[in-house]
C-alpha cells in the first residue's frame, strides 16, 4: 500500500482541483501515465462540444462485461453541505429541500433590501429570479471546492489501486467518468456511445469511498435478481476488520451518481453511522472534505480482486 499512499498525497496535491478543462487534461495526462505503469491501456473519448465531456477508458468497451467506473472532476463550493443518506430517503429529500428554501428565503431578503430602500416595488420580482437563478448556477458553475479527498478523489484513487491490483483482462474494463456534477453528462454520454454495454453489461461506480467505516454496495433493483451478482459479492465482501462491507438488497435505497445511467449496477460508497438517522455522508463540497482513508481503499482493492474471477467464472458459461 505504499505506492498507494504515494498516489494519494499525490492527487491531493498535485490535482486536488479537477474543474476546468485545462485542469482534467492535465490530470488525465498524469492518469495514462499511471495506468500505462500498471499494464493497462487506456485512451480518451470525446463527446463533442455540446457535450463537454472526455473519458477516460482503459480496456475495450466492446468487450468488456465488467466495468468499473468513477468521475473524476471535482464540484464548486456549496453554502451548505451536500448531505447524503442512501438509505434514508426522506432525510435526505427533507435536507435538500430545506436547502434550497434557505436559497429561495436568501434571494427574497436581498431583493427586498434592495429594492426597499429604492422605494421600487418592481424590481423585487426581477432581481429576486436573477439571484436564485444566479445561486443555482454557482452550484454547478461557481467557484472551485478545494477540498475534494471524499468526493471523489477517493473513488479515483480506489480505480487507480484495482488497475496495479487486477491482472488485464478483456472482459473487464475501467472507465473514469466526466462530468458528474453536470448532470451525469460523461456517463449518459458513454451510455450512448456504448449502448449494448450500456444496456447488458455490470457496471460498479466508486463514488465517495472514502470517508466511512461502512463500505455500502448497493445493486440496482433488476441487479438484486441476479444471483451470480449477489454470490459473487457476499463472497467477495465481508464485514469484518475496520471496514465493514453491507450488500443492500432490501428495502428503498437512493443514492445519485453516474450508476444511475446503466440498468444492470452496483453503486459503492462510505458511510458513517447514526442511531436515529442511519447511514449518511458528511461534508461533501465543503472545506472539511479532507477525509480519504487508505483502509477504506485496501478492502475495495482486495474486494473487487476476489470479485471478478468469482463472477466471471459464474458468468462464463451465459
Amino acid at each position: 500500500m505504499e505506492n498507494i499512499e504515494k498516489l494519494k498525497e499525490y492527487l491531493l496535491t498535485i490535482y486536488p482541483i479537477r474543474k476546468s478543462s485545462y485542469q482534467k487534461e492535465e490530470f488525465r495526462k498524469w492518469l495514462a501515465g499511471e495506468l500505462r505503469r500498471s499494464g493497462w491501456r487506456s485512451h480518451e473519448e470525446h463527446y463533442g462540444k455540446f457535450n463537454g465531456s472526455v473519458n477516460m477508458i482503459a480496456g475495450d468497451p466492446d468487450k468488456a462485461t465488467v466495468f468499473l467506473c468513477a468521475h473524476y472532476d471535482t464540484p464548486s463550493r456549496m453554502l451548505v453541505p451536500n448531505f447524503v443518506s442512501p438509505t434514508n430517503v426522506a432525510a435526505h429529500v427533507i435536507y435538500h429541500f430545506a436547502a434550497a428554501m434557505i436559497m429561495v428565503i436568501l434571494a427574497v431578503l436581498v431583493s427586498f433590501a434592495v429594492s426597499f430602500p429604492l422605494n421600487q416595488p418592481g424590481l423585487m420580482l426581477p432581481l429576486f429570479i436573477i439571484l436564485a437563478l444566479g445561486l443555482l448556477w454557482s452550484s454547478v458553475y461557481g467557484p472551485a471546492n478545494r477540498s475534494n479527498a471524499n468526493g471523489n478523489t477517493s473513488g479515483v484513487l480506489a480505480l487507480l489501486a484495482i488497475a496495479k491490483a487486477l491482472p488485464h483482462n478483456k472482459r473487464v474494463c475501467l472507465v473514469f467518468l466526466d462530468n458528474n456534477e453536470r448532470n451525469l453528462l460523461g456517463a449518459s454520454a458513454f451510455r450512448k456511445k456504448h449502448p449494448g454495454a450500456a444496456s447488458n453489461s455490470l457496471f460498479f461506480n466508486f463514488d465517495c469511498v472514502g470517508d466511512g467505516e461502512h463500505l455500502l454496495l448497493m445493486p440496482s433493483k433488476l441487479s438484486r435478481w441476479d444471483e451470480s451478482l449477489l454470490s459473487a459479492l457476499n463472497k467477495a465482501f465481508s464485514d469484518e476488520g475496520t471496514v465493514h462491507a453491507k450488500v443492500l438488497t432490501q428495502g428503498l435505497v437512493y443514492y445519485p451518481s453516474d450508476h444511475r445511467k446503466f440498468k444492470f449496477h452496483v453503486a459503492v460508497c462510505a458511510c458513517r453511522h447514526l442511531a436515529g438517522l442511519g447511514y449518511y455522508i458528511p461534508r461533501l463540497r465543503t472545506k472539511r472534505d479532507t477525509v480519504l482513508s487508505l483502509d477504506n481503499i485496501t478492502a475495495i482493492t482486495e474486494g473487487i480482486g476476489r470479485f471478478v474471477p468469482l463472477y466471471l467464472e459464474e458468468t462464463s458459461g451465459e
